[in-house]
């Protein structure tokens, strides 16, 4: 079986590390902080946009109802992520396979379900919010922005995924002595089929992950105690 480097990567997040260990690449800490490479991602609209946000102030709803809806959203967050977790772990459609395609297929078609389930989430999460107080709403409209800001660089970056389980596949069932010998498109699915499954289970576990981080976040801040008001 073919042997997966163990160079150790930045402490970035769990997917780019797990696909730094799969792909062999040398991935390093980047030398500038988060804020400074996130800055230069802004245009001076996003700029104008983001201060706007940040400037706004947008009356409050009754409380005692929006945190009744955030019990509600927060239940569903769980049982959309649920959902999404058993769609990978169900790969039987593409067990046996011995070539990529399914597998690429299976990958993007998961990728478009996180998409379309996570999207709606931190939009109605989002409404939670500016219902909440005047600084939540500020917080909403933030949010709304860095979306804006990320979702197009995001969404190049992890288009680029199946092509890196691809070289996975391909230097797993080539290194494996199953294989070794046989014409392509005849080799036997073995154990390195049985480890690539697995690595892109995970690799698409950790892409879950990655794509709720705004959800959590947004959680994290409906469950905090809206700020007692004074007269």
């Amino acid at each position: 079986m073919a042997q997966v480097s163990q160079r150790t990567v930045f402490n970035g997040s769990a997917l780019v590390r797990l696909l730094s260990r799969l792909t062999d690449a040398d991935v390093r800490e980047p030398r500038q902080a988060t804020a400074d490479r996130l800055s230069q991602w802004f245009g001076w609209t996003d700029a104008i946009s983001l201060s706007a946000a940040l400037d706004g102030a947008v009356a409050a709803a009754a409380p005692s109802r929006a945190r009744a809806s955030a019990s509600a959203e927060e239940r569903e967050c769980v049982r959309a992520r649920a959902a999404l977790a058993k769609a990978v772990a169900e790969d039987g459609a593409v067990a046996a396979a011995v070539d990529f395609t399914p597998f690429r297929r299976r990958h993007l078609a998961l990728q478009q379900a996180m998409e379309a389930g996570i999207g709606p989430l931190r939009g109605r999460l989002r409404a939670l919010l500016a219902a909440r107080s005047p600084a939540m709403a500020r917080l909403a409209a933030v949010d709304v922005v860095m979306e804006q800001v990320l979702a197009a660089r995001e969404h190049s970056l992890l288009a680029a995924v199946p092509a890196l389980l691809e070289k996975h596949f391909t230097r797993l069932r080539q290194a494996s002595p199953e294989t070794m010998g046989e014409p392509e498109g005849e080799a036997e699915a073995g154990e390195w089929l049985h480890v690539f499954r697995k690595d892109m289970k995970n690799v698409l576990l950790a892409e879950l992950d990655f794509r709720f981080q705004p959800i959590e976040g947004l959680l994290e801040a409906l469950r905090m105690r809206p700020p007692e008001c004074h007269e």
